[in-house]
């Protein structure tokens, strides 16, 4: 048996500069490790034709519980961005917002790759999470 994982791009148009990104997980116990959630290549391109090289988490919505999350970005070695929930049968929700400052951005090294993945830790069967991203795009 596998995690019942789902991931939904919302709004990404030609020439969009931001896209929404629902990804939700109800675990059997098995988890994730280094899922991609974002891959940038997929994402449309802007007005000129540009392909987006990057993502910059500009808002984060969650809801955890029981797990978890760690939010990487992908390179030779994954660097993470943001860590979400904790270990343990605990329940967390929350909003950030770091668009004041041009959002958390990728600052991966070699082998950059510009995609956003995922790991949970700490899940057993039943715990889930719902975490809603705003992305602005790089061309």
């Amino acid at each position: 048996m596998a995690d019942a994982v789902t991931s939904q791009t919302i709004g990404d148009n030609v020439g969009a500069k931001s896209i929404l990104v629902k990804l939700t997980n109800i675990s059997d116990g098995s988890g994730e490790s280094a899922v991609t959630k974002v891959d940038v290549s997929a994402l449309a391109k802007d007005t000129n034709g540009e392909s987006c090289s990057r993502v910059a988490i500009q808002e984060i919505y969650y809801d955890i519980f029981g797990m978890r999350v760690d939010l990487l970005w992908n390179a030779s070695s994954n660097v993470v961005c943001k860590v979400l929930g904790a270990n343990g049968a605990l329940s967390s929700q929350g909003y950030i917002d770091t668009s004041d400052f041009g959002g958390i951005t990728n600052n991966a090294g070699s082998g950059i790759n510009g995609d956003l993945l995922l790991t949970t830790t700490g899940h057993t069967d039943g715990d889930h999470y719902t975490i809603i991203l705003k992305l602005s795009k790089t061309y």
